[in-house]
């Protein structure tokens, strides 16, 4: 599902810089892109780390996404979007919006919520499995690297749209979706291929983080 919403993400954006960015295409490409894809990932690793909390977290994680889809949908546009550049978030959504006399949060709150607490997990668990496996399963441990460069790869692409760099956003993503598919792939073989216990080892498909 993460890759998913970083495909239809990627298509927005693609679709907004050919043609110019429509008011669904915009709202598309934020919600997929900066609110559900990261969380997304988040459940997968957690659930992939313990059954249990990944059970949890997929819970809450499912209730988020259809918050965040709310508020990005139904939020107002406060400026006309740009023709040639990639819109910022800032420029164009207030922090928090209004229905009657109802004050919401906006998709800009939902997205940095989506963006810090999606990363630190993706990232700690990965870090956490590289350390726990290095030395028992290399491979295992390489995907993991992996998947914490393809995470950290569109946010530095997002940080550099933010101080005027549009064209490095895209590059960014092609990256980013590069190695966490091979992150993955490399990741999940890994796994697939040791027993539990092999040279008594911890399990490596408690610890995989993605």
């Amino acid at each position: 599902m993460a890759f998913a919403a970083y495909a239809v993400a990627s298509w927005a954006l693609a679709f907004g810089l050919a043609f110019g960015w429509t008011t669904f295409s915009f709202r598309s490409f934020y919600f997929f892109g900066a609110i559900a894809n990261i969380p997304l990932l988040a459940a997968g690793s957690i659930a992939l780390a313990n059954e249990r909390a990944g059970r949890v977290a997929t819970r809450l994680v499912t209730l988020w996404v259809v918050l965040g889809f709310f508020a990005t949908f139904f939020a107002p546009l406060k400026a006309n979007l740009p023709t040639a550049t990639v819109p910022e978030g800032s420029e164009v959504f207030d922090f928090t919006f209004a229905i009657d006399a109802l004050t919401l949060p906006g998709p800009r709150w939902f997205a940095a919520i989506s963006g810090a607490v999606g990363s630190i997990v993706v990232i700690g668990l990965a870090s956490v499995t590289v350390v726990r496996v290095w030395s028992t399963n290399r491979r295992l441990a390489r995907g993991n690297v992996l998947i914490v460069l393809g995470v950290v790869a569109p946010a530095l692409g997002g940080s550099l749209t933010a101080l005027g760099e549009s064209a490095v956003l895209t590059v960014s993503l092609v990256v980013g979706s590069t190695l966490l598919w091979f992150g993955y792939r490399m990741a999940s073989a890994a796994r697939s291929s040791r027993s539990p216990g092999d040279d008594g080892a911890v399990p490596a498909q408690n610890h995989h983080a993605q």
